[in-house]
């Protein structure tokens, strides 16, 4: 198991320096990883902070944890555009970028707002032509492609990422639906959800979703698999040690620690950072 923290960027955290300081302490107090939120609203006319420039700002600050997004909704973001980013990114990192990927929602009215798809059928179409893209142009290799939502007229990326095969990228998705699992299967990873900012998946959920998508991992995506659960402890003790010893049975291979900003001051994030990870 590993131990992680997740931002929102609005608010308070929407100071990509703030942000970049936390995620030093975060990596002086042995976390493996900080990961942010990627919105483009979430209270408006609340503060926010773009997700990219906030990560350039944390791998400055570090040399080892883990960054990435949780999670970019690929329906607003042209894949050629992302995959010079993340490829950069990845460079500037020396190989810690994830990208963590879904369709999004309108939780925040991120879609309605700004004339979004509100087809979860199309969002998810996108999501699985931007991939395709995505990988396509991190290849490094010729590359076309001719979708509904995509279109790419031969042409060749470079640099390729430092990580190789790939650059690893997490699906979300929320369970019990079936098919986001599905394409989690054939990639790194995958970030389940409940569907609200309410409430957590119980580890025997978990348990039930490691054995769905374990289904579908077929001899050509054989390799590490990473299973990222988020939640919140009030501290690194014995009985939150006991609850992330739940998840870890049942599979979960990530510990994110939530610190969403309607309930924890800069001041208390600060506070439990340093008390390091639940291990």
């Amino acid at each position: 198991m590993r131990f992680g923290i997740s931002f929102a960027t609005s608010g308070p955290y929407s100071d990509p320096r703030l942000l970049a300081d936390l995620a030093r302490e975060a990596e002086d107090a042995q976390w493996d990883g900080c990961f942010l939120w990627d919105h483009i609203q979430v209270r408006p006319p609340e503060t926010m902070a773009d997700p990219w420039v906030a990560l350039t700002a944390i791998v400055l600050a570090t040399s080892r944890i883990r960054v990435g997004t949780l999670v970019t909704p690929l329906y607003r973001r042209y894949p050629w555009e992302l995959a010079r980013e993340t490829v950069t990114l990845d460079h500037l990192s020396e190989g810690r970028l994830v990208l963590g990927v879904g369709l999004g929602s309108d939780l925040f009215g991120e879609i309605s707002t700004f004339s979004g798809p509100l087809d979860d059928r199309v969002r998810a179409q996108m999501l699985d032509e931007g991939l395709a893209v995505l990988t396509g142009l991190w290849s490094g290799e010729s590359f076309s492609f001719t979708g509904v939502h995509f279109q790419v007229s031969s042409t060749r990326f470079v640099p390729v990422p430092l990580q190789s095969p790939r650059i690893p990228i997490w699906v979300a998705g929320t369970w019990p639906r079936r098919p986001p699992f599905r394409r989690a299967a054939r990639f790194e990873g995958v970030v389940p959800v409940k569907g609200d900012l309410q409430s957590s998946l119980s580890a025997a959920q978990v348990g039930e979703l490691v054995d769905y998508v374990s289904q579908y991992r077929d001899s050509k995506t054989v390799g590490p698999f990473d299973v990222v659960f988020s939640a919140e402890t009030s501290e690194s003790g014995a009985r939150a040690r006991q609850i992330v010893a739940q998840y870890a049975a049942a599979g979960a291979t990530w510990w994110l620690e939530n610190m969403h900003p309607w309930h924890r001051t800069p001041a208390q994030v600060r506070d439990r950072i340093r008390q390091g990870p639940p291990r």
